[in-house]
């Protein structure tokens, strides 16, 4: 039975995958710091519902702590990673740097570190569609230049590329980075727009659209990419026999590192989706149009194509399908009943 370590496991994308490896019947190792950063109660149901498989464990940890870290790995000793924990957010970022730099710089070359001097045989880490920054080209592709961040955290997720493929490059370590777009769907996270409207609708207060409505999303159903991210742990970057110093290619290398974009190929307008959670919760939502916010971007919108070949699989879940199970979640998760209730 292989071992697959998964950093991050409290979280939503974490927890997602944790269960459904375990379901598949892999040994999973979870780890989290288990921060404020949101609701920590959601955290700890998440991890309880994961404690009820045999075939997980759990350790409250923080990345940024090397020793710890060393030791987890040396007693551990995964087959693979997958480094799903970091400090999330795109508007924190501004607010709080220090965390982005503690948690996604320093902790992930603690990663880095535990996977090279223990055998690793994968390491599949997180990028975010936000590395796309100033990119005004549609749809983003893994070969675009990705040089200009428009957020500090969207400028650690660049760094994580970097980072990994020095580590494939020296080492040899197999490194696959997954630019993630708009993840949503049940267990999400309270912080993210379609989360926080469906919280304020209920409440019968009012929702802050920005940019009033006037912006695109690649809105990617948890279930989609976690079929592909559990598609590809068995897949471990391998050197492209193509590449060349002369036109390299962002995406992958002369090393073991591999680039992909999950989305859903599928951009949808704020409004739409607006008006999509609107329906299904049978309640309007009471808008306060505000300008764009300081680190946003106008429109995400994946090429998927190197990640359909590579795992016979595209990210198709239509939105009204995502945001009724997550509708449906949210009510049975918050004791809510089938009808609207507005507070």
């Amino acid at each position: 039975m292989k071992k697959i370590l998964v950093t991050g496991a409290a979280g939503f994308i974490g927890f997602h995958l944790s269960e459904a490896l375990c379901q598949r019947g892999y040994q999973v190792y979870g780890t989290d710091n288990v921060n404020d950063y949101y609701d920590v109660s959601l955290k700890k149901n998440r991890l309880q519902h994961l404690q009820s498989h045999d075939s997980f464990s759990f350790s409250q940890i923080d990345l940024a702590d090397r020793e710890g870290m060393a030791k987890l790995f040396e007693t551990i000793q995964p087959n693979i990673v997958v480094n799903l924990a970091a400090q999330a957010g795109v508007r924190y970022s501004i607010e709080n740097p220090n965390a982005y730099i503690d948690s996604n710089l320093v902790g992930f070359a603690n990663i880095l570190e535990g996977c090279r001097h223990n055998d690793v045989e994968h390491l599949i880490f997180a990028s975010s569609s936000s590395v796309y920054g100033a990119n005004t080209k549609l749809p983003y592709d893994i070969i675009d230049n990705v040089d200009h961040p428009v957020s500090l955290y969207a400028a650690t997720k660049k760094s994580n590329e970097l980072m990994a493929h020095t580590y494939a490059s020296l080492y040899g370590l197999p490194c696959t980075g997954l630019r993630f777009f708009t993840v949503y769907g049940p267990w999400g996270r309270p912080d993210m727009a379609y989360f926080k409207f469906t919280k304020s609708i209920y409440e019968g207060r009012s929702i802050d659209v920005y940019n009033n409505g006037d912006m695109m999303r690649d809105f990617t159903y948890i279930d989609d990419i976690i079929e592909s991210i559990v598609r590809l742990t068995e897949q471990p970057a391998v050197a492209d026999p193509s590449w060349t110093g002369d036109k390299p290619n962002p995406s992958t290398s002369f090393a073991p590192y591999k680039i992909y974009n999950i989305g859903n190929n599928t951009p949808v307008s704020l409004l739409k989706m607006i008006e999509i959670l609107e329906n299904e919760i049978g309640i309007e939502a009471k808008k306060n149009m505000l300008p764009m916010q300081p680190g946003d971007v106008y429109a995400t919108f994946a090429e998927t194509k190197a990640l359909e070949d590579a795992v016979d699989f595209k990210p198709s879940t239509p939105l009204e399908k995502g945001v009724q199970e997550f509708v449906k979640w949210y009510r049975e998760y918050y004791k809510m009943g089938n009808r609207p209730e507005v507070g």
